[in-house]
């Protein structure tokens, strides 16, 4: 038996009973009823119990009734219902008095009914609960197997196993991220305060409880892939019920498990990944590529666009896989980018995207928004993910041209040091051209520039030099370039005359600019060569 106090005086006969105090205490649970016959009933009553009583033991000495409400208190019983008419005519008021402070419901009987007559309705309520509630779980079960069999799409998925236990739910992923959910923003926060277990996990609330199941993955290790979070009511869940959650979580293991081996599929085996692969290492043309790409429905080749690529660096077997799942499960769940594209190939120990060049388009836009998403996943593997970015491309046969400059914005910036998560190609194309220009030659190309600055008191050179980086990295924007320095805007343009006249440059001409950007290259690249 499972019901609140509360449920239990709803229940014809004891409906026509009254509580009479502890109405604070009406959401206890009872389990069992009891009835008290012997004096020491108090030492055999367990947790749940609710004891039905003439109070023929207490009827001579009214103040036991007091410390009776007390013993039944500590052991967690669930109320206590007193007959009247027969040996009482009231309860004592002590014991109202106490049973309010204890919060411990105190119930007066009906006197026309015996304690079998209400013993049975509760236990027939019971079992009509029980009963329907079996049913309940066992149509949801039913409801859930035929889900199972033909499953929707990834969102689909959780929204309709969520209606089906009636209950909101979220999924979290690898690294605590929401994949989906239906919860308050109130429980997402509370889930940051509770971090992912491989065990069950349950979170209190003001006015519900939070059932956290692990999600694993189904090889060998049995890892933890995520995890999935119910909002279910208050109180104990008959353990029929708490196996729904169960199987609603390794449904949805199953589901994230057959996402990413589908998605391997699709990247490593199916003919459109090989013919990739092949039209990248120059073994077939683009016009079999697109045949292929037109034939199999993939939407490749008809609008401009840009290529990703995700290099994992060299870590541990076991860190690698974790940081590649995390980010297919990016780029699969990520509400910014699940519908950017469908396009995502692994390449080595990296993940190659073609991105539409519509999607974030603007000026380093795509690169802010990629590094947003990422920065954590990037934070929690030690830097060992870096994403580099091409130019857009107008045509499909340009395709090996942009994962080429993927490849080649990622080497440049090792090599000058550039540490941030996403370099576009754009940003370091003028060092890779020049990377071939000899030592020697950067240097006497400095030195003969830049030599009126250098040539001054340190202090001084540094300042102006500093300003001038800063001036040319800004496309010539001299607030941003005043704002970055934290001086006036003033002082930036002063400083910026100084440069001019010193160096005998116009800012305003377009060859001095490429000039200075290109000495400013040079003294970069020769510091990184130093060190």
């Amino acid at each position: 038996m499972y019901l609140t106090v509360e449920d239990a005086l709803k229940i014809y006969p004891l409906s026509e009973g009254k509580l009479t105090a502890g109405q604070s205490g009406v959401s206890r649970i009872v389990k069992s009823v009891n009835v008290m016959d012997a004096p020491d009933i108090s030492d055999w009553v367990r947790e749940g119990d609710i004891l039905f009583t003439t109070a023929y033991l207490m009827k001579d000495a009214p103040s036991e009734g007091v410390q009776l409400l007390r013993k039944l208190a500590r052991k967690g019983a669930a109320g206590i219902g007193i007959k009247l008419g027969r040996f009482w005519a009231n309860v004592p008021d002590d014991m109202l008095a106490e049973a309010d402070r204890l919060g411990f419901p105190l119930i007066e009987l009906p006197f026309p009914f015996t304690f079998s007559d209400q013993m049975k309705g509760l236990f027939n309520a019971e079992l009509q609960r029980s009963t329907k509630l079996l049913h309940g779980v066992l149509d949801k079960q039913k409801e859930l197997m035929r889900f199972a069999l033909a499953p929707k799409g990834a969102g689909e998925i959780f929204q309709t196993i969520g209606c089906i236990l009636g209950v909101p739910l979220a999924v979290v992923g690898l690294r605590g991220q929401v994949l989906y959910t239906s919860l308050a923003p109130s429980d997402l926060e509370l889930l940051k305060k509770h971090p992912q277990k491989p065990a069950v996990q349950l979170i209190r609330t003001e006015r519900w409880n939070l059932m956290r199941l692990p999600l694993r993955s189904t090889d060998a290790g049995q890892d933890v892939v995520g995890s999935v979070v119910f909002q279910i009511p208050r109180g104990l869940s008959p353990k029929e019920e708490e196996g729904l959650y169960h199987q609603a979580a390794e449904m949805i293991s199953h589901h994230l498990n057959a996402v990413e081996r589908h998605y391997m599929e699709q990247s490593t085996q199916n003919e459109f990944a090989s013919l990739l692969r092949n039209y990248l290492k120059s073994h077939i043309s683009i016009d079999t590529l697109l045949e292929c790409a037109a034939r199999l429905g993939i939407p490749f080749g008809g609008e401009p666009y840009r290529c990703a690529v995700f290099h994992v660096s060299a870590i541990s077997e076991p860190k690698k896989e974790r940081l590649l799942r995390t980010i297919r499960q990016e780029l699969q769940y990520n509400p910014l980018l699940k519908d950017l594209s469908p396009l995502h190939f692994p390449a080595e120990d990296s993940i190659l995207s073609i991105l539409p060049a519509a999607a974030a388009s603007g000026k380093g836009k795509l690169a802010h928004l990629l590094n947003n998403i990422f920065a954590d996943v990037a934070a929690e593997s030690g830097s060992s993910l870096r994403i580099s970015l091409s130019h857009t491309k107008h045509k499909p046969e340009q395709l090996d041209q942009a994962y080429r400059e993927c490849a080649d914005a990622r080497d440049t910036a090792d090599r000058l040091g550039i540490d941030s998560l996403v370099t576009e190609y754009e940003t370091v194309e003028m060092a890779y051209i020049f990377q071939s220009v000899p030592e020697e030659k950067m240097r006497r190309f400095l030195d003969m520039t830049l030599s009126p600055i250098i040539d001054k008191a340190p202090d001084s050179a540094q300042d102006l030099l500093r300003t001038l980086e800063l001036y040319i990295e800004n496309n010539g924007q001299i607030n941003e370039t005043a704002k970055q320095l934290y001086i006036h805007r003033n002082t930036a343009a002063y400083r910026l005359d100084k440069i001019g006249e010193l160096l005998q440059v116009e800012f305003k001409s377009y060859s001095d600019l490429l000039k200075l950007k290109l000495v400013l290259l040079f003294k970069h690249m020769l510091k990184q060569q130093r060190q």
